[in-house]
C-alpha cells in the first residue's frame, strides 16, 4: 500500500484538502484526530498524563489548555509529554495502516500537519505539500477564534518554511486558487499513483 504524507504550514487549507482525498475514496489518517482521541474520557494517553500532569485532567479527561500551562516554555517536561503521546499516536496509525491494507486499498493519506519538523517524510513513500501565499495564509489563520498577530508569528517561525516544502514536496496542491482548481490536483495526483507500489509500509511491518 502505499503511503501519502499530506502536509503544510498552519492556514494552508491542508484539513480541505483530505476531505479531497476521502471523497476519492482514499483513506485517510488524521493525526490531529488521533490526539483527541487519545484525550478523551477513557482515551489511553489519559491515565500516563495523570500520572505526569495531574492538573492537567478535568473531569477524567486531557484539557488541552491546562496541558499547555504545563508544558509551554518547558523542554524537559515537553519531552516527557512527547514520550508518552507518540508510542501511542504510532500505535494508532499502524492500527489503521493494517486495517486498510487487509481491506485491499492500494493507497492511504497521513496528514501530518508537522511531517517535515519531525522528520515524517521518511515514513511515508510520497509527500503532497498544501500550500497558499503567505498573505493568505496569514489572513486565514487570523480569522480563526483565539488567534493574534503574536501566536501567529510564533507558530509560523516554528514551521518549515513553505518555500522549504514545496521544493521538497513529490506534489503540490495551491489551495488559493478557489476549491474547483484543488480538487482537481487532488484528482490528478491520486490518478498518477494509481499502480504504483508502497515500500516504506512492508519496511514497516517488517520491523513491527
Amino acid at each position: 500500500m502505499l503511503l501519502i504524507g499530506l502536509t503544510g504550514s498552519i492556514g494552508m487549507g491542508k484539513s480541505e484538502t483530505a476531505k479531497m482525498f476521502r471523497a476519492l475514496g482514499v483513506p485517510v489518517y488524521d493525526a490531529d484526530a488521533a490526539v483527541h482521541a487519545l484525550y478523551e474520557k477513557g482515551g489511553k494517553a489519559v491515565e500516563p498524563i495523570r500520572a505526569a500532569f495531574p492538573s492537567a485532567i478535568v473531569e477524567d479527561a486531557v484539557d488541552r489548555k491546562a496541558l499547555s500551562r504545563c508544558v509551554l516554555g518547558l523542554p524537559e517536561e515537553m519531552k516527557k509529554l512527547e514520550a508518552i503521546v507518540h508510542p501511542l499516536v504510532g500505535e494508532a496509525q499502524m492500527a489503521f495502516l493494517r486495517e486498510h491494507l487487509a481491506a485491499g486499498q492500494q493507497m492511504a493519506v497521513l496528514d501530518i500537519p508537522l511531517l517535515y519538523e519531525t522528520g515524517g517524510e521518511t515514513r511515508v513513500d510520497i509527500v503532497v505539500v498544501v500550500s497558499a501565499p503567505y498573505d493568505l495564509q496569514k489572513s486565514r489563520v487570523l480569522a480563526r477564534p483565539d488567534m493574534d498577530e503574536a501566536k501567529f508569528a510564533a507558530i509560523h517561525a516554528k514551521q518549515v518554511p513553505d518555500a522549504e516544502k514545496r521544493r521538497r514536496a513529490d506534489f503540490i496542491v495551491d489551495s488559493d486558487k478557489g476549491l474547483e482548481h484543488a480538487r482537481a490536483q487532488v484528482a490528478a495526483i491520486v490518478e498518477a499513483l494509481q499502480g504504483r507500489e508502497g515500500k516504506v509500509l512492508k519496511e514497516r511491518l517488517g520491523k513491527s
